[in-house]
């Protein structure tokens, strides 16, 4: 299978931006463990701080790739245009969370992502990238 891993705003700091809640594991390391962990599968990363990109990315991974992991970032709570975008697709897309979002500020429980992928890993630090894999996988 060819998943497409999408990174939002401030995930290229992941590791060096509040390790206390991201941990400190970078984005590069995390791709690195992931391609070691699902050897038989191919997987791509994209990250881009502009929503526009990434609704691009979404709509061309639909063409491209059999599923889509995503974590949006703070995008997460306020692009209905990612969510639509996630909509119009065929393949399937799961969403991570690092940090548990409902256990955060008001604002950041909402989750107009979620809401639009086929399910979402929330809380479980970098270790819920693998277990979304694992469920998309299962498909």
């Amino acid at each position: 299978m060819k998943i497409l891993l999408i990174h939002g705003p401030n995930l290229n700091l992941l590791g060096e931006r509040e390790p206390g809640k991201y941990g400190h594991t970078s984005s590069e390391s995390l791709v690195k463990k992931l391609k070691d962990q699902f050897r038989e599968h191919e997987l791509d990363y994209f990250q881009s701080n502009i929503e526009g990109e990434l609704v691009n990315a979404i709509q061309g991974a639909a063409k491209t790739h059999h599923g889509i992991l995503m974590n949006a970032g703070a995008f997460s709570h306020t692009s209905v245009a990612i969510a639509d975008a996630i909509r119009a697709i065929k393949i399937p897309c799961f969403c991570v969370h690092i940090t548990n979002i409902y256990q955060r500020e008001s604002y950041r429980q909402t989750d107009l992502i979620s809401e639009a992928c086929k399910g979402a890993i929330v809380g479980l630090g970098i270790e819920g990238y693998g277990l979304a894999l694992e469920c998309m996988l299962e498909e």
